[in-house]
């Protein structure tokens, strides 16, 4: 290496023989193999059978009842044997407003013995399962898309947007008045 670093010229010879720069090359080295190692470690450890996970319930905080389902039919159906109303709350994974309310507006204790009492909920990802088929149904155009429907899922109330639970209620209030 000696003779290498001769050819190269002094300056740069000199340059390469420092010790911060031999310790600059000898880290430099390492760092590479270390991040190497890692990635190879992690694109193993993904390539070996997965176990599967628990998913968490997404609906576990809510006082809101919400049926997991993506079929209006079975909203609809239940909320006829209960003679109820049908409240369905169209979202997707990204939408912020949809968090908020999901945050703020469905764990509210008062709220959700109010929308127990009166409404079978749905929540619809409209990006999901039949979920683009309902939101086309309902010309939905925006997130969150709120409806209170009737028995036969004609619609009664409607807001595009976020609302809290004073909006809500009222807007269910309407709908009741407006008749199954």
């Amino acid at each position: 290496m000696k003779s290498s670093l001769k050819d190269l010229g002094p300056t740069f010879s000199k340059f390469l023989s420092t010790p911060s720069v031999s310790r600059f090359t000898f880290l430099l080295a390492v760092s590479a193999l270390v991040m190497i190692t890692a990635c190879g470690a992690s694109r193993n450890a993904s390539t070996e059978a997965a176990t599967p996970v628990e998913v968490e319930d997404p609906y576990a905080n809510f006082f809101v009842d919400f049926i997991h389902t993506d079929k209006l039919t079975v909203a609809l159906e239940r909320a006829k044997a209960e003679n109820k109303m049908v409240f369905i709350d169209f979202y997707t994974s990204w939408c912020l407003p949809c968090k908020l309310m999901d945050e703020d507006v469905f764990t509210d204790k008062a709220f959700g013995d109010y929308m127990n009492q009166h409404f079978i909920s749905v929540k619809i990802d409209a990006e999901q399962g039949n979920g683009p088929n309902l939101a086309a149904l309902y010309e939905v155009k925006s997130y969150p898309t709120l409806l209170f429907v009737d028995l036969n899922g004609r619609v009664k109330s409607r807001k595009e947007g976020a609302a809290y639970q004073t909006e809500l209620r009222r807007m269910g209030n309407e709908a009741r008045v407006a008749g199954l």
